[in-house]
Parts: structure tokens; C-alpha cells; sequence
């Protein structure tokens, strides 16, 4: 069910869905492979929306998606991209024939990602399975009533649910599959991910796939 996911650093993520490619927030990207069909950003940290990157997965028919209020710094990049689709939390959006949701994504008490700044998370229709990409995320009531088959979650702390939170959050929302991101390198440490594995209840299945 995940052998189509890679996890890079943090929370750089491709997802293959037959011949197209799917990345979300490509970060520190060291190949330049130029295929991505979709570029989806969470929102607008160095760390998620990095121009480098989207030029070395982008090609002039990619299309990137965006927050509403990240539209003038996705204008950096596009030339690099096919075109900009900007949006907002908490709708439903068929774009070239990728489904999916955004579920709002903020901070319940850290000042870093405030939910007035609009950022998101993804719920994509991929394959007949709802896969959610919560981006830098607490356990908000929001993300607490995602209903998905595979939930990629932060487990790094700092800026976002440390791994005990974030195996909460998968204890309530009971995906099958759950994989930790957003930790190893530029917050958390390599153990995060056992942590955050010893913490979720079965039958969950938790897998490590991020690139350390």
C-alpha cells in the first residue's frame, strides 16, 4: 500500500500514482529528476517551500499548489512550473484529475504556525486510499476528524507535535499505515520515529521510511 511513498527530509514526500509523480514540500532535493505532474506546499517555511527544489522536480506542465496567502512568494518559481492554484483550508479541490482535501494546519499553543496564517495539510484521493499529509501540525480538532488509510505525520517537536503527541493523534484517527516525518535533521532526532512507533496502538502499522 505505501511502496509508491518516499519520505526525503522533513517533510518532503513523493508519491507515485501510476505515471505521474506528487511531491509535497520538496525540500533539499539533490537530483534533478523534473517530474513532477503536482507540487503541493503546506505553507511557506524555508524548510517546506523551497524554490531550489521545485526547480529541480518541476517541468512546464507541473502544476503547484499552494495557500492562498502564499500566492506572491509562489511567484518566484513560476517559471519553473506549468501554473499556480492557490488554497485554502477546509475545501475539496479536483485539479487535472487529482482529488483531494485541505485540512488546516496550525500551532494549538506554540506561536510558530499560527491558524490565521491559512497553511495546510493534504487528504489526496491516490489509488483508492485517502493518504494525509498533515503538514507542521498539532493535534488540532481539525486533524483529530481526518478519516484516511495512511496519515504521514510531524513527530519532531519544536514546531510541531512531538512523538507522543503525534501517536496520539494516530491512536484517534486509526489509519492502517502511519509514517513519521518532520524529524532527523533540521528538528528531532534520529529516534523519533521508534518512538513515535512504540507509542501507536495495533493493529496500526507504523513505517519508517524517512531518508536519514
Amino acid at each position: 500500500m505505501t511502496e509508491n511513498i518516499e519520505v526525503f527530509k522533513q517533510n518532503s514526500i513523493r508519491i507515485k500514482d501510476g505515471n505521474r509523480r506528487i511531491y509535497i514540500d520538496p525540500f533539499e532535493i539533490e537530483e534533478e529528476p523534473h517530474d513532477a505532474a503536482f507540487i503541493l506546499i503546506t505553507h511557506e517555511h524555508y524548510d517546506h517551500f523551497d524554490p531550489e527544489s521545485v526547480a529541480k522536480v518541476a517541468n512546464s506542465n507541473t502544476v503547484l499548489v499552494v495557500p492562498k496567502k502564499m500566492e506572491g512568494k509562489a511567484r518566484e518559481v513560476a517559471g519553473f512550473v506549468g501554473k499556480i492554484v492557490t488554497v485554502r483550508p477546509g475545501v475539496f479541490e479536483e485539479i487535472d484529475g487529482l482529488e483531494f482535501e485541505t485540512v488546516p494546519a496550525y500551532n494549538l499553543l506554540k506561536p510558530f504556525h499560527p491558524k490565521s496564517a491559512g497553511w495546510v495539510g493534504y487528504l489526496l484521493r491516490i489509488g483508492g486510499k485517502r493518504i494525509y499529509i498533515a503538514g507542521d501540525t498539532d493535534a488540532t480538532k481539525e486533524a483529530k476528524a481526518v478519516k484516511c488509510d495512511i496519515a504521514l505525520v510531524p513527530v519532531g517537536g519544536t514546531y510541531t507535535m512531538d512523538a507522543g503527541k503525534a501517536a496520539e493523534l494516530v491512536n484517534e484517527i486509526r489509519p492502517d499505515i502511519a509514517i513519521p516525518v518532520h524529524y532527523g535533521s533540521v528538528v528531532g532526532s534520529k529516534a523519533d520515529g521508534d518512538t513515535f512507533a512504540g507509542h501507536v496502538k495495533k493493529p496500526i502499522r507504523v513505517e519508517l521510511k524517512i531518508r536519514k
